[in-house]
């Protein structure tokens, strides 16, 4: 699968859910995991981005949305 451009997707996963991302992300689409700013860190989640291509999870626990 080759993907041509996205410049930027947040999405949400799951407390822990980031060696399975990883796999995924990285493993499977080929986007480079890369460190998230120190001050964000903390949340958990991770970050994947290529030239052009940013996908960022962050971490939410279930059932936190107000939608």
């Amino acid at each position: 699968m080759k993907i041509v451009a996205i410049d930027h997707v947040q999405l949400a996963m799951p407390p822990g859910g980031e060696d399975a991302a990883q796999a995924f992300y990285e493993g499977l689409l080929g986007l480079p995991r890369v460190p998230k700013p120190p001050h964000l860190e903390a949340r958990g989640g991770c970050w994947f981005e290529s030239d052009t291509v940013k996908t960022h999870l962050g971490v939410e626990q279930p059932g936190d949305h107000a939608w």
